[in-house]
């Protein structure tokens, strides 16, 4: 099915929350997705809540790890640099592939400004390979850079990683959601979604993450914080 962007689903005065564009999403697949497919993934959110990945990630009064990750254009992107511009807003992101990040990345693309005038900047991470980052990029004309984060190395110093299990695994192989060409590797890893707001000194001053893939902040949120 075709995922309607969020400029395709309303005036372009006015902006829509992201949770009414999330709920729609849930609606066509709980319509239009088989229930055997359905089950696959709430199990794994259920495992992944068990896990309480959520609750060990790198937490609010925490000091980032330092990172440079290449861009959708290949060219090396490094924390240290952004931060000193000012406050970073950072976004870990399943893929391409992922309609809940798709959503997600048009939701921020439509807010950047009020982040830019709130004197900060907007990335995104995933363990995408640059060509995928790209094609995502230019897809969905996002004005921000979409960092590729190779084995998950970054994701994993923030405490977001897990590895996709073999049930979910044959599901994705079902449905051509081929993660080792798109991640260019076999590990089968991918991080649950987060959204992090760090101060110029690297401090983390928010942190939202969620093993249900399809929740996230509202990007309005984000704003509210950065306003403060």
């Amino acid at each position: 099915m075709k995922w309607r962007s969020l400029e395709e689903s309303a005036p372009a005065a006015e902006i829509r929350a992201l949770r009414e564009v999330l709920a729609e999403r849930k609606e066509s697949i709980a319509k239009y997705v088989p229930a055997e497919t359905q089950a696959i993934n709430s199990r794994t959110v259920a495992e992944l809540r068990k896990q309480k990945l959520s609750e060990n990630i790198l937490g609010v009064g925490a000091t980032i790890p330092s990172f440079s990750l290449p861009d959708q254009d290949g060219k090396h992107v490094s924390s240290s640099d952004l931060l000193e511009k000012g406050r970073l807003a950072l976004c870990f992101i399943r893929g391409r592939w992922c309609p809940f990040c798709v959503a997600q990345m048009e939701a921020m693309n439509l807010i950047l400004p009020a982040i830019t005038e709130a004197g900060a900047t907007l990335i995104a991470i995933s363990p995408e390979t640059v060509k995928q980052s790209f094609f995502m990029h230019d897809q969905h004309h996002l004005r921000f850079p979409l960092l590729s984060d190779f084995g998950n190395s970054v994701a994993r110093q923030f405490g977001l990683t897990y590895r996709v299990s073999d049930e979910q695994q044959e599901l994705y192989k079902r449905t051509f959601v081929n993660l080792p060409f798109v991640n260019g590797d076999d590990r089968w890893e991918l991080p649950i979604p987060a959204t992090y707001i760090i101060e110029r000194d690297g401090t983390v001053l928010y942190a939202s993450a969620s093993e249900d893939y399809t929740e996230r902040p509202e990007p309005e949120e984000i704003v509210r914080v950065l306003d403060r």
